[in-house]
């Protein structure tokens, strides 16, 4: 079979089609056929040792497909040949075929995509832990989604419009503002790019509390850091929630004086570390997911399908915060 391996640390430029030997499903675990792997940014950093895993190389990136069992090993119950499933890995994903422990495993519901599929669960469930356990995020409250364009992004768009917030949506071009509007953003800030100088950065906090309203946002989901967080929680609103999620912006520097003078709270979205420990909390987020999937409220936006050998041009794009959306890359 092929997969899309690192080898050594680097960017997607380094990343080799090897043939390999088929997997063998071995105690407690199945084969899955991978049908499509999406595009993650932790897939951006774990082949650069940037991220909180690094994984033996060589390996494959990609931590969440879609695809169908073909082969089970011993002491599997509940899954057989044929079933469609969704996997969790953390990485691997970038291969025609991959053994998986059954733990890692969602039933992928009858007329959802592969390309859906595979979209589903790192993103929303990432924002809907985000938003309903760390943020409180209640009905009536306003929302400030930084990134909102990208994967994440939308789902924050999507969730919060679903957990009936008011929804503010950061971008930073018209193309993308268009696109969170389509995903039911109640305004759009459209941002520049850093470094700014202090008018620029007055002016893009300016810009958040026009839109977030004079009593500024109970909820910001910062998916990017950089120098957009600190104008983000400038206009935070009093005992509001800052909910820290990614960095492609790099890691931001708050001033915590603004902390205490909003009496507001900073909190960490560590996804992975909490289905690690609490694994019976998110299936039962997953399964909230799915309710939201089938009643139309969410619907991840696939914008761009990958071949194998591609695979690195998706996380290229992604790396460099072009993607609108999900990318995917398909098998076959």
């Amino acid at each position: 079979m092929k997969a899309l391996r690192t080898h050594a640390v680097g960017g997607p430029e380094t990343l080799t089609l090897d043939d390999i030997a088929d997997p063998v499903a071995g105690k407690g675990e199945v084969v899955v056929a991978v049908k499509a792997c999406s595009i993650n940014f932790p897939d951006t950093l774990m082949i650069r040792d940037m991220y909180q895993f690094k994984p033996q190389r060589p390996y494959a990136p990609g931590g969440e497909f879609a695809g169908v069992i073909e082969s089970v090993g011993e002491g599997v119950s509940g899954w057989k040949a044929g079933d469609r499933v969704i996997a969790m890995t953390g990485h691997g994903g970038l291969a025609e075929k991959v053994a998986v422990e059954t733990g890692r495993l969602f039933p992928l519901p009858d007329g959802v995509s592969f390309e859906v599929g595979a979209s589903l669960l790192m993103t929303y469930a990432t924002t809907i832990y985000g938003l309903q356990d760390r943020g409180h995020l209640k009905a009536g409250d306003t929302l400030l989604v930084l990134g909102a364009a990208g994967g994440v992004g939308l789902s924050g768009i999507e969730l919060g419009k679903a957990m009936g917030a008011r929804v503010v949506a950061a971008v930073s071009s018209e193309v993308k503002a268009q696109v969170a509007r389509e995903a039911g953003a109640d305004e759009v800030v459209i941002y520049g790019r850093p470094p700014f100088d202090k008018d620029q950065a007055r002016s893009l906090t300016e810009a958040f509390k026009a839109a977030c309203g004079a009593d500024g946002a109970n909820v910001v989901y910062d998916i990017v850091g950089g120098e957009y967080s600190e104008a983000a929680l400038r206009a935070i609103a009093w005992e509001g929630r800052f909910l820290v999620v990614g960095f492609p912006a790099g890691i931001a520097k708050l001033p915590l004086n603004l902390t205490l003078l909003k009496s507001c709270d900073v909190c960490g979205v560590f996804w992975g570390g909490f289905i690690a420990r609490d694994p019976a909390a998110n299936a039962a987020h997953v399964a909230e997911l799915f309710r939201l999937l089938a009643d139309g409220k969410i619907a991840p936006r696939v914008s761009e399908t990958f071949p194998l050998e591609r695979g690195g041009d998706a996380i290229a794009k992604l790396a460099n915060r072009e993607a609108v959306g999900k990318l995917v890359v398909t098998m076959g």
